[in-house]
């Protein structure tokens, strides 16, 4: 299994997704080790925002690449000192959205680098929410656009507080630097991004095309299930295919196939969701397993690659269901 960041928390919802049995579950892996999660404990008030002192940062200065990043000179401002190192040209980041994004922590005092996402070789997806993620970083990228290197150091009051963290060798006195490569920023309006691909067989559901944040409407056919996995492109994007032990960024939607009800979604809750293939029931895994990031895709999942006879406790979806779902996916990571 792959090494994943703390910076993940564990998703609202999806007790709809998670697969049974015992495998290893995404915050399991996440404590293998750290990264900006917010620490328990009441907010900080508003920083004050200053531009320096900050490390110079000495390789991998272009965007998207490894920093190597010089030991603090000096005490290191009481504030919280933020730099737009590369400026770029995409949306506005604001509070509670979703970024992805490569970055890189380190110690002020002693440049012990205690976690970085390059070596993974998967940016992360974060939601800027309170009790989400650090404060330093709330107020750091929020108002910044995507596509830019963002440099930031991290007194206590904005990052672990005076308990600091064990686990990665963060005192409560210690500073952090941060630099953080943010390539994408979604909120709970975002939506697939492509071409509309027709839906012409009449024994599958209908999806809606409209990509205005809105959760799109599925109509499901009188006509009996298909005993087979059904999953196909409903908008058709240009971003690279997603691999079966890749997580993704998603918006979701999931109806039953007898009455269409719906017994799941992100639109509803207002939050996107982020999760691992892997940890996810069969069907979810291999009707998206080779989509394209952009996409809005129907899946139909028929019961043994669905819940069978072991559905959710708590939830409206009854033995032997066959599950529809519309899911737009948002980024790869």
């Amino acid at each position: 299994m792959r090494r994943r960041s703390l910076l993940i928390a564990v998703p609202a919802g999806l007790v709809t997704l998670a697969a049974c049995g015992d495998g290893e579950s995404d915050s399991s892996k996440a404590s293998e080790s750290a990264s900006p999660s917010a620490p328990d404990g009441s907010a900080a008030p508003s920083p004050k925002i200053v531009d320096g002192p900050l490390p110079a940062i000495t390789a991998g200065v272009k965007f998207g690449e490894k920093p190597t990043v010089e030991k603090g000179s000096g005490e290191p401002s009481k504030d919280l000192a933020v730099k737009t190192v590369i400026a770029g040209g995409g949306r506005t980041i604001a509070e509670n959205d979703f970024v992805v994004a490569h970055y890189l922590g380190q110690v002020w005092a002693t440049a012990k680098v205690f976690d970085n996402s390059y070596d993974r070789k998967s940016p992360l997806a974060i939601q800027l929410a309170q009790g989400s993620i650090i404060d330093g970083w709330r107020y750091a990228l929020a108002g910044k656009k995507t596509g830019s290197r963002v440099e930031m150091a991290v007194p206590p009051t904005w990052g672990y507080g005076t308990q600091g963290n064990e686990q990665a060798g963060i005192k409560g006195t210690d500073t952090l630097v941060f630099v953080v490569d943010v390539q994408a920023a979604f909120n709970a309006k975002s939506s697939a991004k492509g071409t509309e691909v027709a839906q012409d067989d009449i024994g599958l559901p209908k999806v809606g095309t409209d990509t205005d944040g809105k959760a799109p409407d599925i109509e499901v056919p009188d006509a009996a299930a298909p005993k087979k996995l059904v999953s196909s492109y409903i908008i058709e994007g240009d971003g690279p295919k997603v691999g079966a032990e890749d997580s993704v960024l998603v918006q979701y939607k999931g109806v039953l196939w007898d009455g269409g009800k719906e017994f799941d979604s992100t639109y509803s809750r207002e939050q996107l969701t982020s999760f691992s293939l892997q940890q996810v029931v069969k069907g979810w895994a291999q009707g998206l397993t080779g989509k394209k990031v952009g996409s809005r895709v129907l899946i139909v999942i028929p019961p043994e690659l669905g819940y069978g006879d072991n559905p959710p406790q708590g939830s409206d979806i009854k033995k032997d269901s066959t599950l529809v779902f519309s899911v737009d996916i948002l980024a790869k990571l």
